[in-house]
C-alpha cells in the first residue's frame, strides 16, 4: 500500500523519467535506506542508472565513520555505484561563521552537485518524508517566511544543472520503518536525532506526537496545504510576469535594479512575489535559511519610507540601496551609493564615511567662548530633536548666521571647492524639521549660539581624516 501511495506520487510529479541517471542521497539512516530499497527495485523496470552518494560530516568521530562503511557495504551488497565522502563541517563552519545544520546542509548539497556532474545525473532523490514536511512548516511559519517558503519541501525542484526529487514526501516515518522491517532492511540510528538540542528535534519529540493524535491523517492536510500555496503562488508568478516588466530597470548576474514607484503601485501580494523572485535569482535558488519574511517586510518599508535613500543588509554579503526612485540589489562591494542618515545621540557620538565621527556634548552657556574650525555651537532652544547626520537632497538650503537669507548646500560645496565625490557623503547636521544646523568645517548656520543665548548649548565636533580635513583648505 505504502508504495503504490509513493509510485502514484512519483508519476504525478515526473519524478524518474525512464532512462535517468539518479543520485540518492543516503545517510544509512531509516529514511534513505527506505528509498535506497524501493528505487533499487525499480531499477530495472524504469531502465535507471542509480548512483548512491554518502557525506561522512566528521560529527560522531568512528560512529559516522561506521555509518559510511555501512552504506558502501550496503551498495556492494546491491551492485551499486557509490561515492562517499567525509568532510571536515566544523571546521567548514568556523571558516563561514555558519550554524552547525547549515554548515553540513552546504558541504552535503555541495557534493550532491559533484556527484551529479561526474555521471551526468538528471535527477538527485533525497528522503525527506511526510512528517519532515509538517515539520519544515511549522519550523517556517512560526519564524516566518515568504508565501512561497510556508509550501515546505518542495516535491521536485531544479538543482545542479537537474531536478531534486522527494519520492517518500506522502509517507511517515512510522510507514517507512514498518516497511524496512517487513522487508528485512538494516539502517543505522544516529543517537544525536534522540536529543532535545535542535528545535526540529523538540517538535519532531513533543509537539508532533500530540498533533497526530489530535488529528488524524495530519500529515495529508499539510501536504494538502503545501500544495495550495504552490497553485496559488503560480497564478501570483503568471501575474506578476506581466506587471514586473516596467520595475526591473536592469538585470545582472549580482545585481538588480528597481524602479520603486511602479513597484509601491502594485498588489501587496505580488510586491511579495516579485521580492522573493528576484532574491531567488540573487541567490541562484539557494536562498540562505538565515533570510526571512522579515527581510522582506523590511525591504518593503524602505520602498514605502518617505526618506529618499537607506541601505539593507541581507545574508551572505546582499545589499539592498535605495536611493530616491531606484532600488538597487547587489553583491558588489565597491557598489557607489554613500547616501546615508543616522540619528545623533544628545549627548552621544555618530562614525561617518570616510573616516568621520560627529559628536555632541551639552554645555552650560555662560559667556562667548572660542569656537574651533570644526566645532560649532548650537543654540538648544531653536531647534527640535533628534538630530541627525545625513547626506544631501535636491534642494537643501541653509539658513546662514548673520543674514535673512538662505543658501543652496550645492553654491557652499563649489565655494568650498570640495571635490565632487566628496559631496555626496559630506555629513549635514540636521534637527527633526530637517533645518541644516551645521555643514562641517564649511558653513556655520543661524543656529548659533550668541552672546544673547540663555541656557545650555549644544557643542558639535567634527573628527575627520587629515585627507578630508585638506579638503576644506584647497
Amino acid at each position: 500500500m505504502m508504495w503504490e501511495t509513493v509510485s502514484t506520487f512519483i508519476e504525478k510529479y515526473d519524478m524518474l523519467p525512464s532512462g535517468s541517471t539518479v543520485v540518492v542521497g543516503v545517510s544509512g539512516g531509516a529514511d534513505s535506506m527506505g528509498l535506497l530499497h524501493y528505487l533499487d527495485s525499480i531499477r530495472e523496470a524504469k531502465h535507471l542508472k542509480l548512483v548512491i552518494a554518502h557525506v561522512d560530516h566528521m560529527f560522531r568521530g568512528a560512529e559516522s565513520k561506521a555509518d559510511m562503511t555501512f552504506v558502501k557495504e550496503q551498495c556492494e551488497q546491491r551492485d551499486l555505484l557509490c561515492e562517499a565522502k567525509q568532510i571536515n563541517v566544523s571546521a567548514y563552519q568556523k571558516e563561514k561563521k555558519l550554524s552547525v545544520q547549515v554548515a553540513a546542509r552546504e558541504c552535503r548539497y555541495a557534493f550532491y552537485e559533484k556527484v551529479m556532474k561526474k555521471y551526468r545525473a538528471d535527477v538527485l532523490a533525497l528522503g525527506h518524508h511526510a512528517d519532515d514536511q509538517v515539520e519544515t512548516i511549522l519550523m517556517r511559519l512560526g519564524r516566518g517566511s515568504s508565501m512561497a517558503g510556508y509550501a515546505g519541501i518542495l516535491p521536485r525542484r531544479t538543482f545542479g544543472g537537474g531536478v531534486i526529487v522527494r519520492p517518500l514526501l506522502l509517507v511517515t516515518k512510522s510507514e517507512i520503518l514498518e516497511y524496512l522491517t517487513a522487508e528485512h532492511v538494516p539502517f543505522r540510528h544516529d543517537p544525536s536525532n534522540d536529543k532535545d538540542a535542535y528545535r526540529r528535534n523538540r517538535l519532531r519529540h513533543h509537539i508532533l506526537p500530540v498533533l497526530k493524535e489530535e488529528f488524524p491523517g495530519l500529515h495529508e492536510r499539510f501536504q494538502a496545504f503545501s500544495e495550495q500555496v504552490q497553485e496559488s503562488e503560480q497564478y501570483i508568478e503568471a501575474l506578476m510576469e506581466k506587471e514586473w516588466i516596467d520595475i526591473i530597470i536592469s538585470k545582472a548576474k549580482d545585481r538588480v535594479v528597481l524602479d520603486r514607484k511602479p513597484l509601491l503601485f502594485m498588489a501587496k501580494p505580488l510586491q511579495r512575489r516579485g521580492i522573493q523572485l528576484i532574491l531567488n535569482y540573487l541567490y541562484n535558488n539557494e536562498i540562505p535559511p538565515s533570510l526571512s519574511s522579515i527581510h522582506i517586510d523590511n525591504l518593503l518599508s524602505l520602498l514605502e519610507s518617505e526618506h529618499p535613500s537607506g541601505r539593507l543588509h541581507f545574508p551572505h554579503g546582499l545589499q539592498v540601496i535605495k536611493s530616491y526612485n531606484e532600488c538597487t540589489l547587489t553583491f558588489n562591494k565597491d557598489e557607489c551609493d554613500v547616501t546615508y542618515k543616522h540619528m545623533l545621540e544628545v549627548p552621544g557620538n555618530v562614525a561617518l564615511p570616510a573616516d568621520m565621527m560627529i559628536t555632541s556634548e551639552i554645555k552650560a552657556q555662560d559667556k562667548p567662548r572660542h569656537v574651533k574650525e570644526n566645532q560649532a555651537v548650537i543654540d538648544l532652544s531653536k531647534v527640535t530633536l533628534p538630530l541627525y547626520a545625513r547626506t544631501r537632497l535636491d534642494g537643501d538650503r541653509i539658513k546662514l548666521k548673520g543674514t535673512n537669507g538662505s543658501k543652496k548646500i550645492k553654491s557652499i560645496f563649489i565655494e568650498g571647492k570640495i571635490p565632487l565625490q566628496q559631496r555626496d557623503s559630506w555629513p549635514l547636521i540636521v534637527d527633526a524639521n530637517q533645518e541644516i544646523l551645521w555643514m562641517p568645517m564649511l558653513k556655520r548656520s543661524a543656529f548659533e549660539a550668541t552672546e544673547e543665548t540663555v541656557g545650555p548649548v549644544l557643542v558639535l565636533t567634527c573628527k575627520t581624516s587629515q585627507k578630508v580635513w585638506e579638503a576644506t583648505k584647497k
